[in-house]
């Protein structure tokens, strides 16, 4: 049968090895809520009218013209 352990006090460094995960968690989500609104904007733009985006390929200079059109459903 499996032994079952009593939970311990965490010591200090434990503590605060702890605490600073949950910091760094925490970091991560306002930044994953920050992309997810970023793109959530993109889309409504390029749902609602043409964009173009111009990029310059870093290995050959060359420039790279990336047009997206959507169309917007009618609502209601």
């Amino acid at each position: 049968m499996a032994n079952k352990r009593e939970p311990t006090e965490a010591s200090p460094g434990q503590a605060l090895d702890t605490e600073q995960a949950r910091r760094r968690l925490d970091m991560l989500d306002q930044r994953l809520d920050s992309i997810d609104s970023v793109v959530t904007a993109l889309v409504e733009r390029v749902m609602k009218q043409p964009m173009t985006i111009s990029l310059t390929c870093p290995n050959c200079g060359k420039n790279v013209e990336i047009v997206i059109v959507g169309t917007q459903r009618p609502s209601g």
